[in-house]
């Protein structure tokens, strides 16, 4: 079964991060030009918290909100989820569930891989079960039920 880390490689992307002291419109600017709708939030060697779409429709609603000047930092989710390299299609979703998480970081010992999307999860699990039927198709052809069990010209089970 795939994993998080599968995911990743597919995906083929970098991580892309913001610090926490830059604004929520330089935040804006690096996520749509990566299209993504999350971010990570670097400080020093350490991912301390992920900035969403979300995070910024929470504080835009603060009349005082100003994208320009608004630090990421002040805006951020934290502290950071995220699920280990060889979480299974499952426990992703069971984790995307249960803390209602759109975005998750995944970690591979001590080093970030990169972050995948429920959308991402959903895609994967949709592959590998189109996989999976056809798989089993192919094993239980036609002509796999033709020459199995029962010879119709005898009338008699196959011995």
């Amino acid at each position: 079964m795939k994993t998080a880390e599968d995911i990743i490689l597919d995906k083929n992307s970098d991580i892309v991060h913001v610090t926490r002291t830059q604004t929520v419109s330089e935040a804006i600017d690096l996520m749509n030009k990566n299209k993504i709708g999350a971010i990570l939030v670097k400080e020093g060697d350490d991912m301390i918290g992920i900035w969403t779409e979300r995070d910024f429709l929470r504080g835009s609603s603060d009349s005082n909100f100003d994208p320009t000047t608004a630090e990421v930092g002040e805006h951020m989710t934290s502290p950071l989820h995220f699920a280990p390299h060889d979480a299974t299609l499952t426990q992703l979703e069971e984790m995307f569930l249960g803390l209602y998480l759109r975005h998750l970081p995944i970690k591979k010992h001590d080093r970030f891989l990169g972050m995948v999307s429920i959308g991402d999860v959903l895609r994967a699990n949709l592959l590998e079960k189109d996989r999976k039927i056809k798989e089993l198709n192919s094993m239980a052809s036609w002509q796999y039920y033709e020459n199995w069990g029962w010879d119709r010209k005898k009338n008699t089970p196959r011995r």
